[in-house]
């Protein structure tokens, strides 16, 4: 695996897929333990068009040895850093009837523990006993994600669309987009996939129009340590597996 060329490509443009990180075998055991789990918590949200579960690594811990395999290990050390680990999990099902599209947007919240007065850190939210904040921009640009891929996806069941090199703009309001100067991509990632980006990136999906699902694990991860009392909500997961 040439993960150099993956790199540059993070830094250039802003995401990379890797295809083939997860066998088959190790996806369909994930899938199982999804299936299994309850339902009923506050951090999970189901809808027709949308199920998803917030602090995802955290409620479903007997994922982790699944997900955190040696092709992940040796990306997040090769690609981001010897010191990464991760500050928010999410899991995403995008059934096959699914209206749910998203508009382009950045990501610019990180989830921490409490919410404290912190000079830079605002606005902040609240959901269901969760805190999040939009940190100083150095903080998000440190910031990778990994998306793995539970099915194979593209354009025609929710594929992400992302601005080519918008991550390196700061923050860059989607309503001031211009088409004349910026490039749309698709990042189609197979079964078994990755696609990494930088959370700066203009990225959205367009409604589902195949009828085949999308599941995907989002995991967020930084190396950086925040400010006075404030801590990633999400920490410890990944260090305790190395």
């Amino acid at each position: 695996m040439n993960l150099q060329n993956h790199k540059n490509s993070i830094q250039e443009n802003g995401f990379t897929v890797i295809n083939n990180i997860f066998s088959n075998e190790e996806i369909e055991k994930m899938s199982e333990v999804i299936q299994n789990i309850d339902t009923s918590k506050e951090t999970f949200r189901k809808s027709e068009d949308l199920f998803a579960i917030r602090q995802f690594l955290k409620e479903i811990p007997e994922i982790n040895e699944l997900i955190f395999n040696e092709n992940i290990k040796m990306i997040i050390k090769e690609i981001f850093g010897e010191k990464y680990f991760v500050v928010k999990s999410i899991y995403f099902d995008k059934p096959e009837k699914s209206n749910w599209y998203v508009a382009y947007h950045q990501d610019l919240t990180i989830s921490v523990d409490k919410k404290i007065e912190l000079p830079d850190f605002g606005p902040w939210t609240t959901k269901q006993n969760q805190f999040a904040v939009q940190p100083p921009l150095n903080i998000l640009e440190n910031v990778f994600t990994i998306r793995i891929h539970l099915d194979d996806t593209d354009e025609n069941n929710g594929a992400l669309k992302v601005v080519l090199k918008s991550h390196s703009k700061g923050i860059y309001r989607p309503e001031t987009i211009d088409w004349t100067v910026e490039t749309e991509s698709i990042c189609n990632v197979e079964k078994g996939g990755i696609m990494i980006m930088k959370p700066l990136i203009l990225h959205g999906s367009n409604r589902t129009t195949n009828g085949k699902k999308r599941r995907v694990i989002h995991i967020e991860f930084s190396d950086m340590e925040l400010p006075e009392e404030l801590n990633w909500s999400e920490r410890g997961v990944f260090e305790k597996m190395n």
